[in-house]
């Protein structure tokens, strides 16, 4: 089930980033400084200890923090604050899309558990899907989602790899594609699509990211 306090967690950081950009506007009327690098910095590895704890840590994004930390060492205070920043914003993201995904599949198990279907709606449930017409809005992360697919989120890698010769991008898929789906991976195939899920960084649309080619490649 969702924690609470992760909940307060997610609640926090999106308040505190609210009142960051105010405090930005502030600056620009008032002459303020905003945060210092150091600041920033301290700011940075708070959210992600807390994304980490939760599991959702981006694996992009400690790096980004030891750059931040290695630029203000050498009196580089620009550089390190927007590494820094960049860091908190990457780290903030992971939990925001970490509670997403909790949530969902928390509403998914309430639906199903107060669900009354018959023994016939039950066996198709079971069954699943062995494939899947996009329709606009869609992405991998929301099929994967879906009870008839795999019912969590994380496991979109599994899709983006069953289907590596329709899909060019992982962030970019498009209305009328078919996807095959595997309604029976190994445990294993499902633990490294979650790890690749939980750790793949950020993302851009357009191109593969290293990250997805490495995970192909496995």
């Amino acid at each position: 089930m969702m924690r609470t306090t992760a909940i307060q967690t997610t609640t926090r950081l999106l308040f505190a980033a609210l009142l960051s950009l105010g405090l930005m506007t502030g600056c620009a009327t008032t002459g303020e400084t905003g945060p210092t690098a150091e600041e920033a910095i301290a700011a940075a590895k708070s959210a992600n200890a807390e994304a980490r704890a939760l599991g959702f840590e981006w694996n992009t994004t400690q790096g980004l923090i030891d750059s931040a930390e290695k630029a203000l060492a050498a009196g580089k205070e620009d550089e390190a604050k927007s590494l820094a920043d960049e860091a908190r914003r990457q780290a903030e993201n992971a939990i925001a899309q970490g509670m997403l995904a909790e949530k969902a599949m928390n509403d998914a198990a309430l639906v199903g558990a107060e669900s009354d279907m018959s023994d016939s709606k039950q066996m198709d449930a079971a069954a699943g899907v062995t494939s899947y017409s996009v329709v606009g809005g869609d992405n991998l992360w929301n099929i994967s989602g879906k009870e008839q697919v795999y019912g969590n989120s994380y496991q979109w890698p599994l899709i983006y790899k069953n289907n590596r010769n329709k899909i060019k991008d992982a962030d970019l898929i498009y209305p009328g594609q078919v996807f095959d789906i595997d309604q029976n991976p190994s445990s294993s195939a499902v633990d490294a699509a979650v790890n690749h899920a939980k750790t793949r960084g950020a993302w851009s649309v357009g191109d593969a990211e290293e990250s997805d080619l490495d995970y192909l490649a496995r």
